[in-house]
């Protein structure tokens, strides 16, 4: 009786294992295609992708983004050096100058960078 019983369990064992390997399996390929898929459409460029929208986002960065950027970087600087004067009149100091030139330095830094990367392509 023990001989049927555990031909009987081998047969069962056999048929969930089959099964699972075969929805394991087929999972398994249809992830590995969905993330070569994805990994296609992850390389592409913004250009590639979407040539209309690439260039409308280009083109606001250029002609709309970058003025208000000056004129931004302009009144900031302008308050900064009126506060400056107004504080204490301490020309004198490197630190003043020190402090001014860098801070104008950072911020055209930093809008010449934005500005860079919109010329990549």
């Amino acid at each position: 009786m023990d001989f049927i019983k555990q031909q009987i369990t081998e047969w069962l064992k056999e048929i969930l294992v089959g099964g699972i390997m075969n929805n394991l399996s087929g999972m398994f390929d249809n992830v590995n295609s969905q993330v070569g898929q994805i990994a296609s459409q992850v390389g592409t460029t913004p250009q590639a992708w979407n040539t209309g929208i690439y260039n409308m986002i280009r083109t606001l960065s250029e002609n709309v983004m970058m003025p208000i950027t000056g004129l931004i970087l302009a009144f900031v600087m302008t308050l900064e050096l009126i506060q400056i004067i107004t504080d204490k009149n301490n020309f004198h100091e490197g630190v003043c100058c020190k402090r001014c030139i860098s801070n104008t330095s950072n911020t055209t830094c930093m809008t010449v960078s934005t500005f860079m990367v919109n010329k990549l392509e």
